[in-house]
């Protein structure tokens, strides 16, 4: 009686697992879509190939907003102060005056861009209008203007012009979002929510042809605020758009937040493929493994304290530390994706000197080890707790980016299977080079000739393919 329990139970649970065994073992059925991915795997064209190859870029969030810069009558709003304007703290019709004060006679591209160029950023994403819905440049579809403030110059033409002077591409933020405007729904339960939206949809691609128009230098378009209700039901509208766009500036590069299929499936439609040219969903994460990344291209864009992008006049929190921003730089790199660094503003066009310090920082350590970050990407290598590894994009050049030391000194390397080390040295100074120690079939020691490194540092691996007849033969352990 024992036995046949057993074999009952063992018999139910075999007949348990066959629909998993069957979800694993069977390809899932293709949906057909109207509005989904455009494409499988990655673009290899010349635009997307200089974005792959990045490494590190900079982010600023610009607006009305800087003005309040988190507080409003001596209360500060618990929240990123871009979003002030939703609070009930304070009237929107009293937030929407702040045009009338703004007048940034702080404000200087030439040297946004030169400590860009500092830093290392090889692109910047700039807003050219958040959620509040007031426009970095005259649009004439709108009211809510630079050109109707103070200050009436053209900020985001300065900005192009400045930064592609400094050979850095421009990508332009675009909030779908627009709190000001009076047609806008964050979902459309009327007839009456349908007929504004419908006068919404054409104010929106007015706007962003208009940006695609006026600013050709600009390389990309970074979406936000096209979570809610109303623009994901637009899944028509918004494939029709993308591709009027992309047939406007052929090379234009877009991320994965613009649309969502008929599905509703936003980053990645409803097969699972990926809308758009890299993913946008690494805001302020980082992957830990490549195949968190499933294969395509993405950034991270980070914050230096936990959750501000738009200037706050408090400064609050853990702030990033240049060796922490590095490291952060090097993971992502490691992981085939850039880092992004965040600087907002003041309402007076000033940028904050804690921020500046830290671009001049890793400014400073990138023009010594820049190698190593850019046209790099995944080297396929085990991670070792020391750092990081990235490899020079169609080449066999490795590189060891050093942020944690052992106390032993010794920095341990596995090669993929028949690679041997044949050279190494430091990227900083060449003629500082290291004698690998085998320790076992394809595993090396490099010892450190010195144990104080003030700064992280990057070590360069030349490496050459072996025979399975070369090299010294372990015996595998017997059990």
């Amino acid at each position: 009686m024992k036995k046949l329990l057993i074999a009952g139970l063992g018999l139910a649970a075999l007949m348990s697992l066959q629909p998993l065994m069957a979800q694993q073992t069977s390809p899932k059925e293709k949906i057909n879509l109207l509005h989904g991915s455009h494409r499988e795997g990655k673009r290899t064209d010349a635009a997307m190939e200089k974005w792959r190859g990045y490494g590190l870029g900079q982010f600023i969030h610009w607006g009305l907003y800087a003005i309040p810069g988190g507080e409003w009558n001596g209360k500060a709003y618990n929240g990123a102060a871009e979003w002030i304007r939703s609070w009930n703290g304070i009237p929107n019709s009293t937030y929407d005056s702040l045009i009338y004060k703004f007048n940034p006679t702080a404000f200087d591209a030439t040297a946004w861009a030169k400590s860009a160029k500092h830093m290392g950023a090889k692109y910047v994403t700039f807003t050219t209008k958040h959620h509040d819905g007031f426009c970095m440049w005259p649009s004439k579809y709108s009211k809510y203007t630079v050109a109707n403030s103070p200050y009436k110059k053209d900020i985001l033409k300065a900005v192009v012009e400045a930064y592609d002077k400094e050979g850095i591409d421009v990508i332009l933020y675009f909030s779908v979002m627009d709190w000001s405007h009076p047609d806008w729904r964050y979902d459309i339960k009327t007839k009456e929510d349908s007929i504004a939206f419908e006068r919404f949809k054409k104010f929106t691609r007015n706007q962003l042809l208009e940006l695609l128009t006026n600013y050709p230098k600009a390389k990309g378009l970074w979406f936000d605020g096209t979570w809610d209700k109303s623009w994901v039901k637009q899944a028509a509208f918004a494939d029709e758009l993308e591709t009027e766009m992309r047939k406007l500036r052929p090379g234009l590069i877009i991320g994965s937040r613009f649309r969502a299929d008929e599905n509703g499936k936003r980053h990645f439609d409803s097969n699972g493929l990926l809308m758009g040219d890299y993913e946008q969903g690494w805001e302020r994460k980082i992957p830990n493994k490549i195949e968190d990344v499933h294969g395509n291209d993405w950034d991270c864009v980070m914050t230096v304290p936990e959750n501000q992008w738009g200037y706050n006049s408090a400064w609050n929190g853990h702030i990033k530390t240049t060796n922490e921003l590095l490291e952060m730089t090097a993971k992502c790199v490691s992981l085939g994706g850039n880092f992004v660094l965040n600087f907002g503003p003041q309402g007076d066009g000033a940028i904050r000197k804690e921020v500046l310090t830290l671009a001049t920082q890793i400014g400073d350590w990138m023009k010594v080890n820049q190698e190593a970050i850019y046209n790099c990407g995944y080297a396929a290598y085990d991670k070792q707790d020391w750092g990081y590894f990235t490899k020079k994009n169609g080449s066999d050049q490795i590189y060891m980016l050093v942020f944690n030391l052992p106390v032993s000194g010794a920095l341990r390397v596995k090669t993929p299977a028949k690679t041997t080390i044949s050279k190494a040295y430091l990227l900083a100074d060449a003629q500082e080079t290291f004698l690998p120690e085998e320790i076992s079939s394809n595993e090396y020691f490099l010892h450190l000739k010195k144990s104080a490194h003030q700064q992280p540092f990057v070590i360069v691996l030349e490496t050459a393919k072996q025979e399975d007849n070369k090299g010294t033969k372990y015996e595998k352990a017997k059990i």
